[in-house]
Order: C-alpha cells, then structure tokens, then sequence
C-alpha cells in the first residue's frame, strides 16, 4: 500500500523532525531537568497519546480529500514546508528565551495522572503539530496506490512511535544529567540551534520537492 521509497522518506524525516528540539522535546527536556528521568517519560506518554489522537483527527478528514486532489496535495505541502521554515527560524530567534525556561522548576513534583495530563495537553492542543500532520503528511502518500486515510493513519502511529522512542531518550538524557543541563544555558541554547536548523532544512527539501512534482 505504502511505497518502499515513500517509507523510507518517511522514517528518515520524521525521525529528523522529532530529533530537533521542538515544542514536545523542550517540555520533556524541562520535565526532565526539573524532576528526573520517570516524570519526563510519564510526560512522554502523555503527549505521545496527544499527537496520536490528532493523527487520527487529520487521517480521517484530510484523506478524503487527498484522495480525489492531487492539486491539495502539493498545496499542503507547500503550506508544510513553508511551516518548517517559520519553525526553524522561530527557534533560532528565542533560544535564549527556550534555554532559559527549561531551567525553571516547580516546588512540589506533580502527580503521575497529573503528569501524563500535562503531557497530553500539550500534544492533543499544539497548534504546531496538527498544523504539521496536515500539511507535511501529504508529501509521503501514494496517491495512485489509494486508501490514502489508512496510509494517513499508518504514518501517524509510525509517528507516534518514533516520537514516544525518541522523547523518551531525550527526557532520560535530561533526567540524568540535569545539573550538567541546568548548569549552563549555552548548552541549551546550541541544543536549540542545531533543532531549528534541522527544521529548516527539512523546509527547503519538502517544498523543492512539492515544486518539482
């Protein structure tokens, strides 16, 4: 159903994009820093369920449409990539900002249901992510193969996956070494900086290749 070429475009990006340090990484790197490796992964858990509720909100109502516009398609990858490019360069223009309030901490640690809510409110009401699942989603369906809603939803959990290994590996980082992170915000702030150049990147790459198609 999915293309081999498409899937591994698709693994390839989606593992880049969650790599950077984005909206959910900042949060489970601040969860992290301030209380340690298991709430930045209950935090994980939260927003992984977060995100995977809203790839299945765009699967199923952008995938009728895909299916029967070609012309929708490029389009949406163009508002995605022109996104990644506002993301990048949004995250280099406030890392300072970033890197200084991923070393707040709070005075009491949240309980685990507390935790895992705060997770998933971030995930389910980032504007960011939905705006991302909509628009860059798109470029790595197989519209000749069909059932684009399934393919939609495939990559979703695939996704999903990814970013809940990924996030985890980043909260257990964080959580470990919280005072070689808190102590210093040039580290946070170069860790900012490598992800909005990674977003930009992928900006470029997606609407060269929308154009070209």
């Amino acid at each position: 159903m999915i293309s081999a070429n498409h899937l591994a475009q698709f693994l390839v990006a989606s593992t880049l994009i969650i790599m950077a340090p984005g909206p959910s990484v900042l949060f489970t790197l601040a969860r992290g820093v301030a209380w340690g490796r298991s709430v930045a992964v209950l935090t994980v858990v939260g927003n992984t369920l977060g995100i995977l509720l809203l790839s299945f909100v765009v699967a199923l109502g952008l995938g009728p449409l895909l299916e029967h516009s070609r012309t929708l398609s490029i389009v949406l990858q163009l508002c995605g990539g022109a996104y990644l490019l506002y993301l990048g360069a949004d995250a280099l223009r406030h890392r300072h900002a970033h890197a200084r309030a991923m070393t707040e901490r709070e005075d009491h640690r949240p309980s685990n249901a507390h935790i895992v809510r705060q997770g998933f409110t971030v995930g389910i009401l980032n504007p960011k992510t939905l705006i991302f699942f909509a628009a860059v989603f798109p470029h790595f369906v197989t519209r000749s193969r069909g059932n684009v809603t399934l393919q939609l939803i495939i990559f979703g959990c695939i996704f999903c996956f990814i970013a809940f290994c990924l996030d985890s590996a980043w909260g257990l980082i964080a959580g470990t070494a919280r005072e070689w992170l808190s102590g210093s915000n040039h580290r946070l702030v170069v860790l900012r900086s490598i992800g909005g150049g990674v977003m930009l990147a992928l900006g470029v790459l997606i609407i060269v290749s929308a154009s070209l198609s």
